[in-house]
């Protein structure tokens, strides 16, 4: 599955674009975001993204995860979207 990493500075639409690509290509992806702005972000992508691929019919889910990561060496808790089409 396709990681998008997310921060507090990743502009919305810009993460909703890629994540449309990723969508329509492999049909499901991953947000990963650590901490409160990134998160927020990474809604609001998810937001914009049922946008974009809501013309080709796509309806889109979103399934909230916690998952560890390791950041310089340094064990960090993140929190994941997967995001799929509904079925």
């Amino acid at each position: 599955m396709e990681v998008l990493k997310v921060s507090s500075n990743s502009r919305p639409k810009s993460v909703a674009g890629a994540l449309a690509g990723v969508l329509r290509e492999r049909g499901e992806a991953e947000l990963q975001s650590i901490g409160a702005g990134a998160l927020n972000q990474a809604i609001k992508a998810v937001a914009i993204a049922r946008g974009y691929v809501a013309p080709s019919g796509m309806d889109l889910i979103c399934i909230p995860a916690f998952t560890d990561i390791e950041i310089d060496g340094e064990e960090r808790t993140a929190i994941k979207l997967i995001v799929k089409p509904r079925k």
